[in-house]
């Protein structure tokens, strides 16, 4: 659990406006800031790419970057030049080992064939494009500052471009959307063909516009019952047009998972650079200062050796993380990984809990894994996993 990390997160926090159901730490920049002609954001990539420096000098022991996520907010409002720069730093105080995933979200509308071009001869090798829905009135309800044909021309960018590796992000559950609206939005996407899709639940946090306007099952949010069905037509529209259903949300063509991601799902290290990111380090997880004030803070914080970062996970802690991540896969946990790092008690515990979710079909034990199936246990991971909590945390 103490190795180096081999994967970095950089979250980049500005947004033209903030959508209706977001609830990440963000920096609202308007329309027309972008890039260069933005004070707080080349204050932002300074202080990012000083936070990677002060983390690789203060470390006894680093490696190549395997994988690299920009995430967001719009991390395609950085320039070129910007980007460039923080890639630079990541290379010069850990170094990018060849062939490495350099993947980065982008919304459709916020860049044009210079910027996708600019970014591929930067490193970038992934994209993921925040598509969302294919109505017009779903897009609106929703905040966003893209239509419906941005998205497409923001994928004609793409191929123009030569980026193979693209996935386009959908999200279901939304108010006044239905079972249809969906199923042409899945459709719409298969007819793209990128070469991997996520499609995402919606989730209702208090702290959103969404969260104060709604309450989840009840119009004009689809009810549960809707929403499963939702989750349902995805497994089959995406599986049958080619791609496999590796995670709960996402779907790849073969040899175009997101590698990044499944460096959470399997439990590894990873650095988390930048206001409100996540790391797990040295046994470690801690989360940044989700203001830029508060962060900027911190890294003065960090500069003097005083900075905090978290406390050990326990045990049951590990044990408990990797039950649930790795559940979140289609191939599910190994039993004898279990056994071996838990202890034949544990893993005992654990099969007896599941016993009735195969029952239910829900769960599959095949000698050598344990995994939910596709797609009811998947759909209904959330009961498998309060089962194992209540019995595990109990020791």
């Amino acid at each position: 659990m103490n190795q180096a990390p081999t994967s970095a997160y950089l979250h980049i926090p500005f947004c033209r406006r903030r959508c209706f159901y977001c609830d990440f730490p963000i920096s609202v920049v308007g329309d027309k800031r972008h890039g260069d002609d933005s004070p707080s954001i080349t204050q932002y990539v300074e202080q990012l790419i000083r936070e990677i420096e002060l983390t690789a000098r203060q470390r006894s022991e680093i490696a190549l970057l395997k994988t690299v996520f920009f995430g967001g907010g719009t991390p395609s409002l950085l320039s070129v030049g910007q980007l460039g720069q923080v890639v630079d730093a990541l290379e010069q105080s850990f170094g990018i080992e060849a062939g490495a995933e350099l993947a980065i979200e982008m919304d459709p509308g916020t860049f044009d064939l210079a910027k996708v071009q600019g970014y591929r001869d930067g490193g970038i090798t992934r994209i993921s494009l925040g598509a969302q829905a294919f109505q017009p009135e779903l897009l609106a309800a929703c905040g966003r500052t893209h239509g419906v044909a941005d998205i497409y021309a923001s994928v004609e960018l793409l191929r123009q471009a030569g980026v193979e590796n693209f996935s386009l992000d959908l999200i279901s559950g939304l108010p006044g959307q239905t079972v249809a609206d969906w199923q042409a939005s899945l459709e719409a996407v298969v007819e793209i063909a990128p070469a991997h899709v996520s499609a995402y639940d919606l989730v209702i946090e208090p702290t959103t516009v969404f969260g104060k306007r709604y309450e989840a099952g009840v119009g004009p949010l689809p009810e549960d019952e809707a929403t499963a069905e939702m989750y349902r037509l995805a497994q089959e529209t995406l599986t049958a047009g080619g791609y496999g259903h590796y995670e709960v949300s996402n779907y790849a063509k073969p040899g175009f998972q997101c590698r990044h991601n499944r460096v959470y799902w399997e439990n590894r290290t990873y650095y988390g650079f930048g206001m409100g990111a996540a790391s797990f380090v040295d046994g470690r997880r801690f989360g940044q200062a989700r203001t830029r004030r508060e962060y900027y803070a911190w890294l003065e914080q960090l500069e003097e050796g005083k900075a905090e970062r978290g406390e050990l996970l326990t045990a049951e802690d590990e044990l408990l993380e990797t039950l649930m991540l790795g559940l979140r896969l289609a191939e599910g946990v190994a039993l004898v990984r279990l056994e071996e790092k838990f202890g034949r008690s544990v893993l005992g515990k654990i099969l007896a809990t599941v016993k009735p979710f195969e029952g239910k079909g829900w769960v599959a034990v095949d000698g050598e894994r344990l995994r939910l199936t596709d797609p009811e246990g998947l759909l209904f991971s959330n009961a498998v996993l309060a089962s194992l909590f209540e019995v595990l945390e109990d020791g």
